[in-house]
């Protein structure tokens, strides 16, 4: 079939009708100014819901072809050949989605990649999240946020990005969709994959790279770096047990919760640079009440079938710092994502199908490097990290122990008076009645009360005595950057060392930190 009878069209639908094909051709029609019989085939490219109005929309992508079929749809079918005897070997420390991307693009150009995982692999990981949930027993080196897939594994999914400038972010949905998550990732504007199907897509991926001749590593943890006589260029790494592992480049890839990788690196007089980060709490509503402000319908109504649990998205600056939403997970559950057994930590996931009866999203306050400056005399360039565990820790010790963590109902957090009980709640450890607005660092909680009021006011009903401000949400960004260079990506002072994903400051969510993965295993091999 020529270009001139293939057209791509957007159209919009009421809900109900938004999945009738024969509408989809006369609207394509209309548009291309034919008689509908001369639309053949057509084939759904975006699909995106306008929930701003009373008489809720779908915006439809098609293409479409004028009298006859499209071309068969072209499968992705990622080359990844054996690595040949003698490659060169690029060192990965950490298997979130940086350090399986670059693994797999170093495969495409023919190096072999020696991937390190301090974790377990995927599956095997899920046993190690039962201690934490049901006993309040962090296993240190297995859980929420560490193992195979990084923490994105067990918190949803989420594969929306807006870093669209920073690389092909339809490859990396199309290689998850080669390694079994759903084709509607490709086709849907906020894509995810569900906490549940995600550990079989990481595993495939990793046989993958076995396949092709890559090495996994599990329960492996990197203490120390292998340099050469002048230590101006990384050749490797050493791991707790002594064992070494050597390459031609070594890629850092070891995610925000590995703080002990920012010791060693300053042991090992590696310089770093603090950052911005934000930290809050974990707002947990019932799931209705957020479908009833989104969708515009009374609370006593349900959810039409057609439409996905609900989502909102929030952001505001208040008194120079940035508030707002951030990993929002409609029908979810809040999940202890701690990573050692003193302190308190709470992140969200969702299932594939979203049905939990909750919503929840972190709700957050930006940290500058200046906030935290009475603790650089004590911790340097830590200081941020230093911040982030005083308030895990006291979390820990407000919420009674094993895991439980503090929680005030929204409206009395906002009249700074304490609940005298909580809402039901998706926490498997459970909650414990505490005064977050105490908790909290008071340029933290002030900040929070006045974005709570103005979004309030834009989301009339989210303020309520029915949620839930669960302590507390501290990891959703690194406050150190581990510094490289702007085009070769190799740190400035260590030639051969790669800083990448989130962990170094340079992503933030899978999409980004697969990119920047990919990114820099091409630096790597030049």
């Amino acid at each position: 079939m020529s270009d001139s009878n293939r057209h791509t069209v957007s159209i919009t639908l009421p809900l109900e009708q938004s999945d009738d094909e024969s509408l989809w051709k006369s609207k394509a029609a209309g548009i291309l100014s034919v008689p509908v019989s001369e639309i053949g085939e057509v084939r759904l490219r975006k699909h995106s819901i306008d929930a701003r109005r009373a008489q809720i929309k779908v915006q439809l992508r098609v293409e479409v072809a004028l009298g006859g079929e499209l071309p068969p749809e072209p499968k992705y079918t990622p080359d990844y050949p054996n690595v040949p005897e003698g490659a060169k070997r690029l060192v990965i420390v950490g298997m979130g989605p940086a350090g399986m991307f670059a693994a797999l693009r170093a495969i495409e150009r023919g190096w072999k990649p020696v991937l390190l995982e301090r974790g377990k692999d995927a599956i095997a990981r899920r046993f190690d999240l039962a201690p934490i949930l049901r006993q309040g027993r962090v296993v240190e080196d297995s859980n929420y946020c560490f193992g195979e897939g990084g923490a994105g594994t067990y918190s949803d999914g989420k594969l929306y990005t807006r870093a669209t400038k920073r690389g092909p972010v339809r490859k990396v949905y199309e290689t998850f969709v080669e390694h079994g998550a759903p084709a509607r990732i490709l086709i849907d504007s906020h894509p995810h994959i569900g906490s549940n199907l995600l550990p079989n897509v990481i595993r495939s991926m990793r046989e993958t790279i076995l396949r092709s001749g890559g090495e996994v590593h599990f329960e492996t943890r990197v203490e120390g770096l292998l340099r050469l006589g002048d230590g101006t260029k990384a050749v490797g790494v050493v791991a707790a047990d002594g064992s070494e592992f050597r390459g031609d480049a070594v890629l850092l890839a070891t995610g925000h919760s590995a703080r002990d990788v920012y010791r060693m690196l300053l042991r090992e007089e590696v310089r770093l640079e603090q950052k911005p980060f934000a930290v809050g709490v974990r707002i947990e509503h019932p799931q209705p009440l957020i479908d009833s402000i989104q969708y515009s319908y009374k609370r006593s109504g349900t959810r039409h079938p057609m439409l996905p649990a609900a989502s909102y998205s929030l952001a505001t600056k208040i008194g120079e710092r940035g508030v707002h939403s951030f990993c929002m997970c409609p029908g979810g559950f809040v999940v202890p994502s701690a990573t050692e057994n003193d302190e308190v930590v709470v992140n969200g996931m969702s299932l594939a199908r979203r049905d939990s009866p909750f919503a929840n999203s972190g709700f957050v306050v930006t940290i500058e490097p200046e906030d935290t400056e009475e603790l650089e005399a004590e911790h340097g360039v830590l200081a941020g990290v230093a911040f982030q565990r005083m308030m895990e820790t006291l979390a820990s010790e407000a919420g009674g122990g094993k895991q439980k963590a503090p929680a005030q109902r929204m409206r009395d957090f906002l009249k700074e008076r304490e609940s005298a009980d909580l809402p039901e709640s998706s926490y498997f450890p459970g909650l414990t009645p505490a005064p977050i607005h105490r908790l909290l660092p008071p340029g933290v909680a002030v900040r929070i009360q006045q974005g709570l009021r103005q979004f309030g006011k834009s989301m009339n009903g989210y303020v309520t005595q029915e949620a839930n401000m669960i302590g507390f949400e501290t990891r959703t960004s690194s406050p150190v950057r581990i510094p490289r260079d702007p085009e070769k990506l190799h740190h400035p002072d260590v030639e051969g060392l790669y800083p990448c994903g989130e962990g170094a400051g340079f992503a933030g969510g899978i999409v980004s930190a697969a990119l920047d993965g990919m990114r820099c295993a091409e630096a790597a091999i030049g």
